[in-house]
């Protein structure tokens, strides 16, 4: 099976699984570059996989849906268009693909949000992002940390497939906050390469996430420092440590 990088709106990823003449989208949030891809490859939409509600990730599915008539799947959350809302513990076979899947509840940038995951591939949609996070629209500090933990025992080797070309500037923000990270350094040189060919920064792997995503080192003691100076006040734990850097990245 290929994962294909479907570039939509500004810097978001719509990610086409192919195997064979089949194909399914995850997050379309336009069904243009979505028809444009299969089109141009001769492809079937097998299926639609959706993580949460934003139109940014599901604004296409209608299209698609009416034009494919192919099943859908994704959270609770999504007001309609689904054949199979899925929440924590929900396994299925991906119409059309070898490829088995289960759904893991993950909420904070949306209250409903899921991941998808199965062998070492991780959709994790704007929970888990390259060298960052989501925004906590729906969610708390606490909601998205206990996710993100849970994203983080995944094994080192899964391959993070998350909704946005957002790395560089995670990386900016991430050296603020912890300027020591000499892993953190060399992942900046790797990334900027790629952009620099014309290439997504993504998949990532959970273990380069451990070893230089801010939002998943809260235990850190220079992360914990960084946290302290910018809130002008001690922490009392790596949720406060947290929210502090969360609201630090809002602003920076």
């Amino acid at each position: 099976m290929a994962i294909h990088a479907v570039a939509a709106f500004k810097d978001n990823y719509i990610w086409m699984l192919q195997e064979g003449r089949n194909a399914v989208a995850v997050d379309p949030g336009d069904a243009r570059p979505v028809q444009e891809f299969l089109e141009a490859r001769g492809l079937a939409l097998t299926a639609v996989l959706a993580t949460h509600h934003h139109a940014d990730h599901v604004g296409g599915l209608p299209e698609l849906v009416r034009h494919w008539k192919c099943p859908t799947f994704g959270p609770h959350e999504v007001a309609a268009g689904l054949d199979r809302r899925l929440a924590e513990g929900d396994r299925f076979t991906v119409p059309g693909l070898a490829l088995k899947l289960i759904a893991l509840d993950i909420p904070g940038h949306t209250a409903g949000h899921i991941a998808l995951f199965g062998g070492d591939i991780l959709f994790c949609g704007d929970t888990l992002f390259a060298c960052g996070c989501g925004r906590l629209f729906e969610g708390t500090p606490a909601q998205m940390s206990a996710s993100l933990a849970k994203l983080a025992r995944l094994p080192g080797a899964t391959r993070v497939y998350c909704g946005h070309e957002y790395t560089l500037a995670n990386i900016g923000f991430a050296q603020a906050v912890e300027p020591g990270n000499t892993r953190l350094a060399e992942r900046a040189v790797r990334e900027a390469a790629k952009r620099k060919r014309g290439l997504p920064t993504l998949p990532s792997t959970i273990a380069d996430e451990l070893a230089t995503n801010p939002f998943l080192r809260c235990e850190e003691p220079e992360v914990v420092a960084s946290a302290e100076r910018h809130a002008g006040c001690g922490l009392a734990g790596p949720i406060e440590v947290f929210a502090e850097i969360r609201e630090w990245k809002n602003n920076f």
